[in-house]
């Protein structure tokens, strides 16, 4: 069994965010650039959307080596330093007819990979600018189709446990991705100690304190 999403609807799931996450962000302003995101607290807006951003760059340009490290995501965040937010979106907005026709054709799961780490920081930016949304979104879907997927191929005892978990996506979603607290894990539904089981295997950790969202 599968929890994947199909190809092309995570093609669209990436698509709307995109779009989405744009519109948001233009009506917040340059303004919004330097404001910190809590769930990424060495991050402001603006270096969050340099990844968004830098992502598919990467894609584009072949520079996949070190893919995911701290190291490569660094140097998207570096290479828009001197950019502002506003330019920064219009470069976003400008890879759409480049990248849009090849994302249905990304290899699966990576894929869903790709839309589940947007989909983590859409909501990181959402929480610092304090415009929460589109939680129903396909996107969220997406991405708790990939976390699901991940569980189901893991050997934890407590990925089994995880899976029969009956709470809404965006609850899932937030605290299987190290954005809620142990008291808001709690709170949701889910058994903490299987999370911080999961999140261990991963490059995540549990905040101290909870962040509003």
């Amino acid at each position: 069994m599968t929890y994947l999403v199909s190809p092309d609807e995570v093609a669209v799931a990436y698509t709307e965010l995109r779009t989405r996450v744009i519109a948001l962000l233009r009506e917040a302003g340059e303004g919004a650039a330097d404001i910190p995101v809590p769930h990424c607290p060495a991050w402001t807006v603006k270096m969050a959307v340099s990844h968004l951003v830098g992502v598919p760059e990467d894609v584009l340009s072949g520079n996949m080596a070190g893919v995911t490290t701290e190291a490569w995501t660094q140097a998207q965040v570096d290479r828009h330093a001197n950019d502002s937010l506003m330019s920064i979106l219009d470069t976003w907005e400008a890879m759409a007819c480049t990248i849009d026709p090849m994302l249905p054709h990304f290899p699966v799961p990576v894929n869903s990979q790709f839309v589940f780490d947007a989909c983590t920081h859409e909501h990181d930016v959402r929480a610092a600018i304090g415009q929460s949304g589109a939680r129903d979104s396909q996107s969220v879907r997406v991405a708790v189709g990939f976390i699901r997927n991940m569980l189901s191929q893991s050997a934890l005892p407590e990925a089994q446990e995880l899976l029969k978990a009956n709470i809404a996506d965006f609850d899932f979603f937030r605290s299987m991705t190290g954005r809620r607290s142990v008291e808001q894990i709690a709170e949701c539904g889910l058994d903490v100690s299987a999370v911080q089981a999961f999140i261990s295997s991963m490059p995540l950790s549990i905040p101290v304190a909870s962040i509003p969202e």
